[in-house]
């Protein structure tokens, strides 16, 4: 792990959609007095449009290719960076965090199935049964989520301070 510079994040936080990642983030951000910075915040404001709709609009292949050149560049400001949940599916992202702290937001397919049911925001979401297909982005993802995290939090049943309480003591471990 490299050690924190002024030019790079903190932590950078991975993990599937619903996890808690931008909650998790801005808490952190409050806590250390840092700027948050989400990949997909900066491809909506690039691009004019949610996420999801650029997504429905190119096709993940495309979308994966703008949200890894948005990585690339986040990976360069300091602070907390909170990235969409398909970021570690494109191998160029996944070797730039190898030289991040990173910490994977972890969540259970039910759990993760009911933090965003409904949400049009996320077609990558999208199925008649919900919680296994997030069972297999979970088991598709969790490999690369391995590769590239040096530590791993659980959302479940878990409230927000929890989970920050974690990654704080995890942090004072790397002084």
């Amino acid at each position: 792990m490299n050690e924190h510079s002024g030019t790079s994040p903190l932590l950078v936080l991975v993990g599937l959609p619903g996890a808690g990642k931008s909650t998790i983030a801005r808490r952190l951000g409050r806590a250390l007095n840092l700027p948050v910075v989400d990949s997909d915040e900066l491809i909506e404001e690039k691009y004019g449009k949610s996420c999801g709709d650029i997504f429905s609009d190119l096709g993940e292949e495309k979308f994966r290719e703008i949200e890894a050149e948005v990585v690339a560049d986040a990976l360069h400001q300091p602070g907390i960076l909170a990235l969409g949940g398909g970021a570690v599916l494109h191998e160029e992202t996944r070797k730039l965090l190898l030289h991040h702290n990173v910490v994977w937001v972890d969540v259970s397919a039910a759990e993760g199935a009911r933090r965003t049911e409904g949400d049009r925001n996320r077609p990558v979401l999208a199925a008649a049964d919900p919680v296994a297909h997030y069972q297999q982005l979970h088991d598709q993802r969790r490999p690369f989520y391995q590769e590239v995290a040096s530590f791993r939090v659980r959302t479940d049943q878990r409230r927000p301070q929890q989970v920050v309480a974690d990654i704080l003591g995890y942090l004072d471990t790397l002084d």
